[in-house]
C-alpha cells in the first residue's frame, strides 16, 4: 500500500528506563515538553492499572503545514521495559516503545512505528511525497529526542534553580504556535 510507513527510531538518554517510561506515559504533559509536535493530548479512558486500555486523543504536527488528528489505545505495558499502542484516525497501525538500560546511567529508547497514513492528503499523495512525509516524521522524532532530554533534566533537577536553568523545549513551527 502506497500510504504504508514503517519507521524505527533510536535514542540514547542519560536516564533510567523507569524515568523514560514515566515521562512518556504521562501523555497529558506531552504538550508542555514536546510542543513542537503535540498540540493537544487528552486521556479519554484511563485504562487498567499499569496503563493497558488507556485511550488518548491527539492533535499533532510536524514541520509541514498540516496537522494530524488521531488516537491511540495502549495494548501492552511492561514497566519499565516499554509499551505498545494501536493508532487510529489519520494514522492507523501500531507503535512499540522499548527501553533498555545500557548500564552506564543511560537508556536506549527504540520506537517502532508501523502505520498507514489515512488522512485523505496522505492517501492521495503518498506515492509522490513519501520522501517529504518521511522527512517530516524524522524531524518530529529529532525534536522528540531533544525535548525528552530537556524534560528528563528538568524532572531530575535537585533545586528550583537547576530546574529554571534547563532551556525550554523547541517550540512548534510558526504555522502552529498557540
Amino acid at each position: 500500500m502506497a500510504s504504508q510507513y514503517h519507521f524505527t527510531t533510536r535514542w540514547v538518554m542519560a536516564a533510567s528506563s523507569e524515568e523514560v517510561y514515566r515521562t512518556l506515559e504521562d501523555v497529558e504533559s506531552l504538550t508542555e515538553w514536546w510542543p513542537s509536535v503535540y498540540l493537544q493530548a487528552k486521556v479519554l479512558e484511563k485504562g487498567r492499572p499499569g496503563g493497558v486500555g488507556k485511550r488518548v486523543a491527539l492533535h499533532t504536527k510536524g514541520w509541514l503545514p498540516y496537522t494530524i488528528r488521531w488516537a491511540f489505545l495502549v495494548t501492552r505495558a511492561e514497566f519499565p521495559n516499554g509499551f505498545a499502542l494501536e493508532a487510529e484516525g489519520d494514522f492507523n497501525g501500531t507503535g512499540v516503545w522499548s527501553f533498555r538500560e545500557l548500564g552506564d546511567g543511560r537508556c536506549e529508547v527504540l520506537y517502532d512505528w508501523n502505520v498507514s497514513a489515512d488522512k485523505p492528503l496522505f492517501r492521495r499523495l503518498s506515492w509522490l511525497l513519501r520522501p517529504v512525509f518521511s522527512a517530516n516524521h524524522h524531524w518530529a522524532m529529532r525534536k522528540g529526542a531533544e525535548s525528552l532530554k530537556l524534560e528528563l533534566l528538568r524532572r531530575s533537577a535537585k533545586t528550583p534553580e537547576e530546574r529554571l536553568a534547563v532551556p525550554p523545549p523547541p517550540p512548534p513551527t510558526w504555522l502552529h504556535r498557540r
